[in-house]
Parts: C-alpha cells; structure tokens; sequence
C-alpha cells in the first residue's frame, strides 16, 4: 500500500522492529571492561559488540572510549525514557571529542536485528530510517558508532509531525565583546518568568557546551509548524521586552554583540539538540545536564557537571526532567495558536 506524500504539515511515519507494548525489565548496568579493545556485551537475550574500547576520546582527560559507554550505561535508567520512541539522528566523532565529525541519519548496515526503526517520509519523498534508542543495548550500540552527544526527534515516532514539548535554547551570541555565561543565566530566568505569566511550566538543563536549553512540556495536537511559530513569538516578545539582554535575530550576520539568542528555530521539523545526560565534545567532558531553578538562580558554569561526577548526581537527586515524561500536566498550546 503507497503512503501519502510528504507535505510541510504532514511527515507520514511508520516504526519498524521489535513490539515494545510491554517493557522488559532493564537488565543492570553494563560493566566495560579495562583490559580489552573489543568485547561482547551480553544485556538479557541481547548481545552487543563494542570496539576501539581504548581509543583516546579525551586525552588530556585520560578519558577513552570505554568511559563514555560507561557512563552511558550508569545513567541509562533516567536517560532512556527520554529517548524511546523518537527516531535518533547520528553525530558520529569517530576521532574523539576534539575531531571531526559527520551527521548520519539514516541507520547503518549492518546493525543487530533488534534495532528498531522510525522510518520518516521527507517532503521531498525521501524516506529515511532512523534508529530508535529503546534499551541499554541498542544505545550502548549507538554510542559505539562515536556518538558522543545523542539527539532525538522532538515528536515520537507514532506521529513525528506533533511534538510533546516546545524549547528554546539560549546561546550567547559570538563575536565581542564575549558574553559572559551570567548573562545566559540571566536570560534562562528571563524566559522562566516569561512562560510562567503564561501558566507554562519550565524546566531546565546546560547544554555541556555554552548555554542553557529552557522545556515545556506540551499536550501533543499542535502541529510541528505551529509550536515553532508559538515559539518564535514567544523570542520576539522577549527580544522587545529585554534588547540589551535578548536576541531573537535568526541571521547569524545580524545578531547584535553582547546579546543571548533565545534561539526559537531548533523547533523546526527535523532539527535536534542534544538530549538530557548528553555528554558533549566539551574539553572538560561536560554534560547535558537538568538542574533546578533555585540552582539557575544561585548561579551554574558549564563545567560543573561532567561525565565523571553526573552519575552520582543523579543517584543523589534522580532525574529532575522525570516530570516531562508524565502525561498529567502538560501544557496546551491551543489558546496560542
């Protein structure tokens, strides 16, 4: 049976793969081991082959490969709700944090058979099969392929044009002079207070690289299209209200210096941040990581969290977006459409 075209409002998808309606229980953590450059993780019935174990991912760290499968195998019990059911693009750094790196969103071949997918249909009639991250394994294997931070798909896989949050990353604009990181913490305040007087809950996280990403959680219905326009009206108001504080100029050559872009595009279809926990290809190892208002408002840098102490954060605190994964009090973005 044909699938209906691609149109702006409306990217037909299909999942492919094991059924997932009942969880399986997650098997414990994966231990990597120290002494080898390749091994067999066996995880319940599933086995995955991770390889270059030993590969300098952070020298001047001391931080290999096998310490970033690590770490993705200790916080995977709060990551993985995050993550399932949303089609996954690849951003492979095949050469460490500090080398080069490509995009890749169409799955590799070959790959372990329980890998499901999300195939998306693109308005040019493009069909692409995107890995989902559903359990430990197949994100042990994602993150073997070098990826160092893990972006996934706003909407899930059932419906990929109806997103179940609106976000807004908050990124100091480059240039001089340099804008110092109180001014994104400012700025993440300033959005806060922004959707509070529109009854929004807001919830917050670094990104592990230079700013801070600010979520909503939103009843789905609105259409892709219609929660970036929300979203970009929402920048402009605050760009009006605060224009020594806040850009929302989407050319980069017309962003004024010393300004924070509430950067409103990421809401596009197709486009991706990194995910909570994500490690990113900071010289410090930095994380993605969620952290409180009262913790915005005390004042946080970049490098307070990073792969080797965010484990034991989140032993300590739990996940902290635990409440964007809940059905009950999610915004609807009717009344602004």
């Amino acid at each position: 049976m044909s699938r209906p075209r691609a149109t702006r409002n409306r990217h037909p998808s299909r999942r492919r793969g094991p059924a997932t309606g009942r969880r399986r229980a997650a098997p414990p953590p994966a231990l990597i081991p120290k002494d080898t450059e390749t091994v067999e993780v066996r995880l319940g019935a599933r086995a995955v082959r991770l390889s270059n174990l030993g590969k300098r991912f952070w020298p001047e760290l001391g931080l290999a490969k096998r310490d970033l499968l690590q770490y993705y195998a200790d916080v995977a019990p709060v990551l993985l709700p995050h993550l399932r059911d949303r089609a996954m693009v690849m951003k492979r750094y095949p050469n460490g944090a500090a080398g080069e790196f490509f995009f890749m969103k169409r799955a590799p071949t070959p790959r372990p058979d329980w890998i499901e997918l999300c195939s998306i249909e693109h308005s040019s009639g493009n069909v692409i099969d995107f890995p989902m991250v559903q359990d430990l394994p197949s994100l042990l294997w994602v993150v073997n392929l070098g990826c160092i931070d893990l972006n996934q798909w706003y909407a899930r896989c059932d419906d990929v044009d109806r997103p179940d949050y609106v976000h807004f990353d908050l990124d100091p604009v480059k240039g001089t002079p340099e804008v110092p990181f109180a001014r994104v913490v400012e700025t993440a305040l300033v959005v806060r207070d922004g959707l509070a007087a529109l009854g929004m809950p807001a919830f917050a996280k670094t990104t592990g690289s230079r700013g801070i990403h600010v979520y909503v959680p939103i009843a789905r219905g609105p259409s892709q299209n219609d929660v970036w326009g929300f979203a970009k009206r929402f920048a402009q108001s605050l760009e009006a209200l605060q224009p020594r504080l806040i850009t929302a100029e989407y050319r980069v050559a017309k962003r004024p210096a010393g300004r924070v872009l509430v950067d409103y595009n990421q809401n596009a279809w197709g486009r991706t941040l990194a995910s909570v926990y994500s490690v990113r290809p900071h010289p410090r190892a930095a994380v993605s990581t969620p952290v409180s208002w009262k913790e915005v408002e005390r004042g946080i840098s970049i490098e307070d969290f990073r792969m080797d102490n965010v484990p034991d954060r989140v032993g300590k605190l739990g996940d902290l977006w635990a409440p964007l994964l809940e059905a009950k009090g999610r915004f609807s973005l009717a009344r602004f459409l």
